[in-house]
């Protein structure tokens, strides 16, 4: 069985919809998953200032945080991120910066790392943001997996990007395409963290 941590931020609940979709698909296909958000690191004032934010937070209270646990525990990580100016969103990089030890430790070596994001527009910074992620799981030492064209739906549908599963919040709710790249995505990451543990 392969252990598979979900961790995300969402500040309206987008990206927490995608997060939920990838637990879920996980589960039926046989993983261990552990669905989890990181801390929030914006003022109060600004999370009052956006109605949709403070709902978002009150709907997901009781959903555990992330701890450096969670990465130990994991054969791979779904990372999910708003876009923040083309480059992850300042919560996930803040739970990031706290891995040195495990780091250090060798502890994030050979670990399946992929990410899924949202973005408020078109061209808002998807691609940029995974790539962006990538980054820290190279200097990890962990293993980095995208969808690719792996599957006929991604030109059949035409879904998203290669990289990670992309969703665009100015053209509604997370839907059933959304939900088509995740699975692959998800599939993708379990096959090859599988693999990565000899099962």
């Amino acid at each position: 069985m392969v252990n598979l941590a979900v961790i995300h931020y969402s500040q309206t609940g987008n990206v927490h919809r995608m997060a939920k979709a990838a637990a879920e698909e996980a589960e039926a296909a046989g993983a261990a998953v552990r669905l989890r958000k990181v801390a929030e690191n914006a003022p109060p004032e600004a999370i009052r200032s956006n109605p949709d934010w403070v709902a978002h937070r009150e709907a997901v209270a009781d959903l555990e945080e992330a701890e450096i646990d969670d990465l130990e525990w994991a054969d791979a990580v779904m990372w999910g991120t708003p876009t923040r100016y083309g480059v992850p969103c300042s919560q996930i990089r803040q739970f990031v910066d706290q891995t040195g030890g495990l780091w250090q430790r060798g502890g994030l070596v050979n670990k399946v790392m992929s990410t899924f994001v949202s973005t408020q527009t078109s061209h808002g910074g998807q691609e940029t943001t995974i790539l962006t992620m990538n980054n820290t799981f190279y200097h990890w030492g962990a293993i980095v997996v995208g969808i690719g064209y792996t599957d006929p739906a991604m030109f059949e549908l035409e879904l998203g990007n290669p990289y990670g599963a992309s969703h665009i919040a100015n053209a509604g709710p997370v839907n059933e395409k959304n939900r088509q790249e995740l699975r692959i995505q998800v599939r993708r990451v379990l096959e090859i963290a599988a693999k990565i543990k000899g099962e």
